[in-house]
């Protein structure tokens, strides 16, 4: 059993007068109100107020980084496939030409060498592509031409374009589309001026087979 405080023993001697009367009155109020009561159970652990570890942190900051980069490479993929897919169906696809001929220099030009792509005629026109060089620059206003050569003439017969030559030992590609139509046995030759005005001119580029 608990023994009562007792007042002398706490105070001493050191109190005394009106002083010592107050310290008296509350220490008899004390002694009425009784001990204090206890803590309900839920009461006697404070709340965890732990502040989250730094790495713990970082371990957070790196997943949402790492699922930002995850979600921007799926996006980016997609609009790549997106736009290459445009493009295959946007862009179409060149055919490969119905006919190729090789064509060699005469002694008027030894060193030109020609090739050309000859496509599938689009009613009565017919696309073709010259791939040429080795032919020296001619003066100004002065072209050489495409002709086609047709049932057998060893003359030309029917112009198909013009150009001209700025740098020889370049290879120039050119397209024309010329208006006749396709026919078994056709050929074409490349031509220059002569010294008259007298068309088709003389011939620098012939087929290699002719």
């Amino acid at each position: 059993m608990t023994r009562e405080p007792n007042f002398d023993e706490l105070i001493g001697d050191e109190a005394t007068g009106a002083e010592r009367e107050r310290l008296l009155q509350a220490h008899e109020l004390l002694l009425q109100a009784g001990p204090p009561a206890e803590l309900p159970p839920e009461l006697r652990r404070a709340p965890s107020m732990e502040v989250p570890r730094i790495e713990q942190r970082r371990k957070a900051k790196r997943r949402v980084l790492l699922l930002l980069a995850a979600t921007l490479t799926v996006v980016a993929v997609f609009f790549a496939g997106y736009a290459v897919s445009g493009q295959r169906g946007t862009k179409s696809v060149s055919p490969s030409p119905a006919q190729v001929i090789s064509l060699r220099g005469t002694h008027l030009a030894p060193r030109a060498r020609a090739t050309l792509e000859v496509s599938r005629a689009q009613g009565r026109n017919l696309p073709m592509r010259l791939s040429v060089v080795g032919l020296r620059k001619l003066p100004p206003h002065v072209y050489y031409d495409v002709y086609l050569v047709r049932n057998g003439r060893v003359e030309p017969w029917g112009l198909c374009g013009s150009f001209v030559v700025d740098a020889p030992r370049r290879v120039l590609t050119l397209k024309f589309n010329a208006p006749y139509g396709h026919e078994k046995g056709d050929s074409w030759v490349v031509t220059r001026p002569g010294r008259s005005s007298d068309e088709p001119g003389k011939t620098v580029l012939r087929p290699v087979a002719a």
